[in-house]
């Protein structure tokens, strides 16, 4: 019988794993770190109702889409739901024809509650159009979506106390537009135009990352819109402008310089504290968030304590990092039922019949529908966050399905990316380690096979941006033996993700071939290599 106990995880991440250093000062007793989540959480958006926080972030060309993630405590995260299944049906998301949306799909989310709907938003360059979802239960209900014309970069919804809405979008030039009030698209002879004229010029006035990533608040009757800039030989730089009305004038000033920590969300707690919510670039692993105490000053938002990100929090609980995230999976299910548990995404649209998990209970099932040249083209690749400060992931393979041509296994996922897997030519098969080299594929180190079971893993170290994956095998599960190079993991802007986990199976040859994935286990620190 397969048991696998997901407490012993969240254990595992309860357990004071070393988190990068931002300076603070230790507290005593049990207090929260940053980072908060040790894993590819960005463009943090926020909305908090009653005792309940909702958090929304960017997962791209992942499918489903637009993750929502519910706390009680603004520490620890768990996935409750996703806005949407399928973004959009094309080539790009299709992976058709050498097409991708890899870097592309949605991004930059914006969460509302109004008059008891949840409203969370997003845009696409993949699709060209601004995308609203809605439900009164994120937990419980599917979200409902409609899209327009035109696409609102980096937008912020807003609904104002005179019962109009708006979007701030745009990059540079912050532009504000009035939408209908049903939100179905832009009101004709609506307001729309430029509020804050090239808005990273508070920072500085070389830059090279203009404002983007707008936030809008209201607090005390005055509007203020946060924003991103990059300062050159600089780092990422909070900036925030202020007006009486939400058309201006505004005044701006910078509000964050440190480390790059940047763009996110304000929120404020039940007992009235507010924390900013905002993310770190942190190689590999990906954007990272971080909870910044923030005061109000002379009708100013001041975040950090003398500008300084804190290690520790003043906030009485032990992080759970990415365990609310990420999760094993056993593959076994009811008679029926076809779920899997929220932290898996496929990477770009699934083809719903060639994945099963009843053809053969207790297994997840990869069938090879089409001929791809490489694991990056494939469709039904089933993914999750890898996550610091290190990582594991370990699956089985039974392979008897497999045909010549074949390749299947596990896969550290970005564009430089490595797996170790199985591949099948000319009736026999072989162990392999392969990573990408000058976006090609390179076998690194190949093995007869003669078993029709075999066990795979990848293990992460994230610490201190070290950003390596290592690759094993074992034939029984217990002895694990490395296989090929180490993988230095490397951030690419084409992907903008960080690094996933992924299982997967293509055919170069015919299609029709399968594997049996057995399990999918994942693990924090060394413990998985003992």
């Amino acid at each position: 019988m397969k048991r696998y106990l997901l407490g012993v995880l969240a254990l595992a991440f309860l357990a004071g794993c070393t988190q990068p250093k931002a300076g603070g000062e230790e507290g005593s007793g049990v207090k929260a770190h940053n980072p908060v989540i040790f894993a590819d959480v960005p463009d943090i958006a926020m909305v908090r109702v009653g005792d309940a926080y909702y958090m929304a972030s960017t997962t791209m060309h992942m499918n489903p889409g637009l993750p929502i993630m519910k706390s009680t405590d603004l520490v620890n995260w768990v996935l409750v739901s996703y806005a949407y299944d399928e973004l959009v049906d094309n080539s790009q998301m299709n992976l058709e024809d050498g097409a991708n949306a890899y870097g592309a799909g949605s991004w930059a989310p914006s969460i509302r509650y109004h008059d008891g709907l949840f409203y969370v938003t997003t845009f696409s360059s993949t699709s060209g159009k601004t995308h609203i979802y809605t439900t009164s239960d994120p937990e419980n209900e599917p979200w409902k979506g409609h899209s327009f014309e035109p696409m609102l970069h980096d937008h912020s919804l807003f609904f104002d106390d005179d019962g109009k809405v708006y979007m701030l979008y745009n990059g540079g030039d912050i532009k504000i537009v009035e939408l209908e009030p049903d939100l179905s698209g832009l009101k004709p002879g609506g307001l729309h135009e430029v509020i804050i004229p090239d808005a990273g010029k508070v920072a500085a006035e070389d830059l090279m990352l203009h404002a983007e990533g707008t936030q809008l608040f209201k607090y005390n009757d005055k509007y203020y819109v946060f924003n991103i800039t990059w300062p050159r030989n600089g780092m990422r730089t909070v900036v925030i402008h202020r007006a009486d009305e939400i058309t201006g004038p505004y005044e701006g000033r910078v509000a964050l310089q440190d480390r790059g920590i940047a763009q996110g969300c304000i929120i404020d707690t039940p007992e009235g504290d507010w924390y900013a919510y905002l993310f770190r670039d942190y190689g590999a692993v990906g954007r990272i968030p971080y909870i910044v105490p923030m005061e109000w000053e002379d009708g100013w938002p001041v975040l950090g304590k003398d500008g300084v990100v804190p290690d520790t929090l003043d906030i009485a609980t032990a992080n759970i990092n990415a365990a609310g995230i990420v999760a094993s999976d056993e593959f076994e299910r009811a008679p029926g039922e076809r779920e899997f548990p929220l932290a898996w995404q496929w990477n770009h649209n699934p083809e719903e019949e060639y994945w099963s998990l009843s053809q053969r209970p207790g297994f997840l099932r990869l069938t090879n529908g089409r001929v791809d040249g490489d694991v990056l083209q494939t469709l039904n690749t089933l993914t999750q966050r890898t996550f610091g400060p290190k990582s594991t992931a370990e699956t089985a393979l039974e392979l008897d399905g497999m045909k010549d041509g074949d390749f299947a296994g596990i896969l550290a996922l970005q564009r430089h990316y490595g797996y170790v897997g199985v591949k099948m030519e000319k009736g026999e098969k072989f162990l392999i380690m392969v990573r990408s080299e000058n976006d090609a594929p390179v076998e690194k180190e190949i093995l007869p096979l003669t078993s029709e079971r075999v066990y795979l893993k990848i293990a992460c170290d994230f610490s201190e941006m070290t950003d390596q994956a290592v690759f094993f095998y074992s034939l029984d599960g217990e002895d694990w033996q490395e296989l090929g190079d180490t993988l230095a993991m490397r951030y690419t802007l084409p992907h903008f993700m960080g690094y996933r986990f992924g299982l997967f199976s293509f055919a170069t040859a015919e299609t029709g071939g399968y594997v049996d994935f057995d399990y999918y286990r994942v693990g924090a620190g060394d413990a998985a290599l003992e």
